[in-house]
């Protein structure tokens, strides 16, 4: 399991001790610090589109209008704390966010 967030992110932390609580053990990757692969960022972008941009975060806000209308995967290569977080990686199956459905998926509930 990989879990991509960030450190400073309360939902991260909330889902990482979720996980771990559950008996997960996730390879974290900080987009910040540790960036995001060209293959993992096309992944996401496949799997979520533009649902993977955060449009609420202050990143967002501080993009041009011009920039908000780019390619999501330029996006995410430029500025990659605009990610929706987390995205989670689990034996080749991709989840977003961390809401009900997700923590089912990987809580087991």
């Amino acid at each position: 399991m990989r879990f991509f967030g960030l450190k400073s992110c309360d939902t991260c932390r909330k889902a990482l001790k979720a996980l771990a609580a559950a008996g997960h053990s996730p390879v974290v990757i900080d987009v910040r610090a540790d960036g995001v692969s060209d293959a993992d960022r096309s992944a996401i972008i496949a799997q979520f589109g533009d649902a993977a941009l955060n449009c609420a975060s202050t990143t967002w806000r501080g993009l041009s209008d011009a920039e908000k209308t780019a390619d999501p995967a330029l996006l995410l290569a430029a500025h990659p704390t605009l990610m929706k977080r987390p995205v989670i990686e689990a034996d080749g199956t991709w989840t977003i966010g961390w809401k009900a459905d997700v923590q089912a998926k990987h809580l087991g509930e």
